[in-house]
């Protein structure tokens, strides 16, 4: 049987309280839980780190990240 969002009511919650409600559902699996990202998921990372390796200058420090963040909530 699929689940839908629709019969959790999901479908009612905006974008940040989807969110929140996946942090919430993440954190509450144990720690132990046999859970694997899926394939496309670590090829996406593969991805970025080698475009991150080949171009280390088109990154900024997390600091600057941040205040811009920030600024802008």
């Amino acid at each position: 049987m699929s689940l839908t969002l629709s019969q959790f009511g999901i479908d009612r919650l905006d974008a940040q309280q989807r969110v929140e409600l996946i942090g919430l559902i993440w954190d509450s699996l144990p720690d132990n839980a046999p859970c694997a990202p899926p394939d496309w998921h670590i090829q996406e990372l593969e991805r970025r780190i080698a475009a991150a390796d080949a171009n280390p200058a088109a990154g900024e420090p997390w600091e600057t990240v941040l205040a811009r963040l920030s600024k802008s909530s």
